[in-house]
């Protein structure tokens, strides 16, 4: 594996992709599909996305109900 090749795994690892993802990636390099390649990475990026608008919806629910207890505490302590 060349260097240039070692810091795409890397990158690839480092955005926590799967195996099959970073094996379909190589496979469509070795048939210079770069297209492929974009489109492959770009529904990632999407999985990826929408998980984190799911965690914030999450988020954001936990903090209103944080914040209507905190009210709670406040109004019984006054």
């Amino acid at each position: 594996m060349t260097k240039y090749n070692e810091k795409i795994l890397q990158n690839l690892k480092d955005a926590n992709c799967s195996n099959a993802i970073i094996e379909q990636f190589f496979k469509l390099a070795k048939q210079g599909k770069l297209l492929e390649q974009t489109k492959l990475l770009y529904s990632y990026k999407t999985q990826l996305l929408e998980s984190l608008h799911k965690n914030q919806k999450n988020i954001d629910c936990l903090d209103f109900l944080i914040y209507r207890l905190e009210q709670e505490l406040k109004n019984n302590t006054v």
